[in-house]
């Protein structure tokens, strides 16, 4: 998985699925949020995330009020988030992959 930045934005390239990386974008988000109320993500290729980044997302929205947006590039990470019932917290849309 790969991580890069660009002001208030963060795009995630690659496979969502172990702790490291859980902790890598907890920790850029931090960063980011701790500068930016509003925070747009970009998830590239992924299928499948950890459920320790979606519980980090959730609090993001719900307590620390975070206006999160995610684009998402997989149809299945997209089914996943409407599974989850996810889609209108996270403001996930899917979006063109490169």
């Amino acid at each position: 998985m790969e991580l890069s930045q660009n002001l208030n934005k963060l795009t995630i390239t690659g496979n969502i699925k172990t702790v490291s990386d859980f902790q890598d974008i907890k920790n850029l988000l931090d960063e980011i949020t701790a500068s930016h109320n509003s925070v747009v993500l970009h998830i590239v290729d992924s299928i499948s995330i950890t459920s320790s980044v979606i519980g980090y997302f959730n609090k993001l929205v719900l307590k620390d009020e975070i206006d999160l947006q995610i684009n998402i590039g997989t149809e299945e990470l997209l089914e996943l988030f409407d599974d989850l019932n996810l889609t209108d917290t996270f403001k996930a849309k899917k979006i063109q992959s490169h």
